[in-house]
């Protein structure tokens, strides 16, 4: 008998293009309802219940009640990670989505990847943090340097507070549209809310999009330009 985990269930969950959809949307790092969640998928209400049971009992998903609602979100982190690896491989494979449209440069430029900031401009404050030596990257770790805790902290961010939390603070996520790294952990999240409240940019409703004010983006290139 073969040992180890069971690899092929998990394969098996995601690989159903309903229950890919389904996954796919919940990468916004928003809760959606069943109905909601069957419109991302293109089925009916109660095939999406049966295949949210699914993915429930195979701890890539969760559910919660609110009032009379009740919400689904990606179990965790780790979730999001795994669906950013295999967008990346079928991106780099050259399994793309054959229906493309307006939003697919915007997904590129600036996109939500579960709770934090993908896309070019992800990227971008990344490399520009590394170049500084704001962060410290050492294969696949990623952590913050005292002066990057001086940045930070002017730009906003409660250490403290992100210390204190289960997340680690730093961590690198592979961005499937460039396959290059940006910054995850619970200082990604706490950057991406920091752009959002200096009203640089906001999620766009019903996408992944994170859109960019002419004048944000000019804050965020000053921010984050890379230097000589």
């Amino acid at each position: 008998m073969k040992e180890g985990p069971d690899i092929a269930r998990i394969a098996a969950l995601i690989g159903d293009p309903a229950r890919a959809n389904i996954l796919s949307a919940l990468m916004s790092g928003k809760a959606l309802t069943a109905t909601e969640l069957a419109h991302e998928a293109g089925v009916t209400v109660q095939t999406a219940s049966a295949h949210l049971a699914k993915l429930e009992a195979g701890g890539l998903t969760q559910m919660r009640k609110s009032g009379r609602h009740k919400y689904v979100s990606l179990a965790g982190p780790e979730v999001a990670d795994v669906l950013e690896a295999l967008m990346g491989l079928a991106a780099g494979t050259g399994h793309l989505r054959t229906r493309t449209g307006p939003a697919d440069g915007a997904l590129r430029e600036a996109r939500v990847c579960y709770n934090h900031l993908a896309g070019a401009r992800g990227i971008a404050m990344f490399d520009a943090m590394v170049a500084r030596g704001h962060l410290l990257q050492a294969d696949d770790d990623v952590t913050l340097s005292d002066a990057g805790a001086a940045f930070v902290t002017n730009f906003g961010i409660d250490l403290a507070a992100l210390s204190k939390a289960r997340a680690p603070v730093c961590r690198g996520c592979l961005d499937w549209s460039a396959r290059r790294i940006h910054l995850a952990g619970g200082l990604g999240r706490a950057m991406l809310t920091q752009i959002e409240q200096r009203g640089w940019a906001r999620r766009q409703a019903g996408s992944r999009v994170v859109a960019f004010t002419p004048k944000g983006r000019a804050e965020f290139d000053a921010a984050f330009a890379l230097r000589d």
